[in-house]
């Protein structure tokens, strides 16, 4: 069938919506018709060639929900008329970390930039002149409707907003998990936010549910620290410095108990803020992508070690989507969890490139592609 989607043809490149042929689902695939998808920084990381891709043209978006419009027999039970969320990391339940309950890790996410499909290399997206197109994570949300593995398909309740319940597909289980998996945020912590995007908004609300006493949400932008404390930040500064200092004032010089970073581009200086940040014994988190060529980060290792200081990587906020998506969208039915309040800009298909000109610009919390 004939779809759109936004592709990038290169990097650095610029998202380009153009006409795609789609191929029908085949055994353990279902084809969904998009509903909305949520616009995370990690599309624009392709788009700066941060995170380099296997396949050009390559079809980005990865954080949607629609409904299923045709459904190849499979073993998720996934029928035509579902209403689905895509994770972002798909989940196959049978490898080690699968089995271990660390989904994120599956093995199947390690060909989740490489654009094709990772059961025998082919392509279910082609340009109108036959050529093959990658598909992020394999799903490509920035489509009119696509063709994706069940592996990467969640079932929800049909009484959901699509246009929020897209969001599951990876900025609330990042940031959420980021805070509560990852840090392991206890009651009466204090807990520093860097970044307050998508995932940012998300970890302010893991930290407040895990009972954190003090929130500290950083971010330059003023916009953005008016909005943190939404989602639960008790105190919104634009600077680390301040965020540390303050830190420090609850915790009679201690500093915090965990520092989450979630910044669009995650910098060595960052990581070196985050680590000075926190107490002994104390968390920082990596949740931020950086390119893929940095190496190194600025620590100081005599105190990192004689402090105790842990340093943590956090992929998808170390969730199991199959039952983490579920439970976060029943927190939002009963109030719980905020996430009409994430979404700032919607955005057509066409405005794509607007929408992340936009995130630059720090007008964003969250925008979100609305298809008809």
């Amino acid at each position: 069938m004939l779809t759109r989607g936004a592709i990038l043809r290169q990097a650095p490149g610029e998202f380009e919506v153009v006409d795609l042929e789609l191929d029908d689902p085949r055994p353990g695939e279902v084809q969904v018709k998009l509903a909305a998808s949520g616009m995370c920084h990690s599309d624009d990381h392709i788009a700066t060639g941060d995170l380099p891709v296997g396949t050009y043209p390559f079809a980005t978006g990865h954080e949607g929900a629609g409904i299923v419009t045709k459904a190849f027999a499979n073993d998720r039970g996934i029928k035509e008329g579902d209403h689905v969320v895509f994770s972002a990391m798909p989940s196959c339940g049978r490898c080690r970390y699968c089995a271990s309950g660390m989904q994120t890790l599956c093995d199947l996410s390690a060909n989740m930039l490489a654009g094709v499909r990772w059961t025998d290399g082919s392509y279910r997206l082609h340009t109108a002149d036959g050529v093959p197109v990658g598909q992020m994570c394999g799903i490509s949300t920035f489509t009119e409707t696509t063709t994706a593995p069940v592996e990467s398909i969640i079932k929800i309740d049909d009484d959901i907003p699509l246009d929020k319940a897209c969001l599951a597909g990876c900025a609330v289980g990042t940031g959420w998990g980021s805070a509560v998996n990852s840090a392991r945020v206890q009651p009466g912590d204090t807990v520093i936010v860097m970044g307050i995007g998508g995932i940012g908004a998300s970890a302010l609300q893991g930290a407040a549910h895990a009972g954190a006493s003090q929130i500290i949400a950083v971010d330059p932008v003023a916009f953005k620290r008016e909005k943190a404390t939404a989602f639960g930040a008790t105190h919104a500064v634009a600077s680390m410095e301040e965020a540390t200092e303050l830190a420090r004032q609850f915790t009679h010089g201690q500093g915090a108990d965990s520092a989450i970073l979630t910044v669009g581009v995650l910098k060595p200086e960052h990581v070196g803020q985050g680590v000075a940040a926190i107490r002994k014994a104390g968390t920082c988190v990596l949740t931020a992508v950086a390119p893929s060529s940095d190496v190194g980060a600025q620590i100081p290792l005599f105190d990192f070690v004689m402090s105790e200081k842990r340093l943590v990587g956090s992929l998808f906020g170390e969730t199991n989507p199959t039952s983490d998506i579920p439970r976060q969208l029943r927190l939002y039915k009963e109030g719980k969890l905020k996430l009409d309040e994430m979404v700032t800009h919607s955005y057509a298909l066409d405005d794509v490139a607007q929408g992340y000109r936009d995130m630059h610009a720090g007008r964003n919390i969250r925008g979100v592609v609305l298809f008809d």
